[in-house]
């Protein structure tokens, strides 16, 4: 299943002034009701974090986390996860543990307290 990113600055202004946050140790999740289908995502990664090698795997490590919850999302949602300095650190599981728990904050994933587990995608 395809990730729908957010690309356009007006997208990510539009998220941060109509959308509620929720935070964790190592990343913010904004949300907003969108008027667009389904669930759109953007990641937010500053300097702060690190040069562009370090930017770059931490957006591809946050991407991957949210793709194993792509399947269990619904409605019309733009986010926009931005990443703190301390996420350099950050184990994968940890990423995974975070993300469900602003989701969950957020009342994009049930709070029914079932495990999320890693689902098998296959070849890309």
């Amino acid at each position: 299943m395809n990730i729908l990113t957010l690309k356009k600055n007006k997208e990510f202004n539009f998220v941060y002034r109509r959308g509620k946050p929720a935070g964790s140790r190592d990343m913010t999740l904004v949300c907003a009701k969108s008027r667009y289908g389904g669930v759109r995502v953007g990641f937010s990664v500053s300097k702060k974090v690190g040069n562009s090698v370090v930017r770059n795997r931490t957006r591809r490590r946050l991407k991957e986390a949210f793709r194993t919850f792509l399947p269990v999302l619904g409605g019309n949602y733009s986010l926009v996860f931005v990443a703190r300095p301390t996420i350099r650190e950050a184990e994968f599981a940890e990423l995974l543990r975070q993300m469900q728990s602003l989701l969950k904050k957020a009342g994009l994933l049930s709070l029914k307290g079932e495990k999320h587990e890693k689902s098998d995608t296959g070849a890309h």
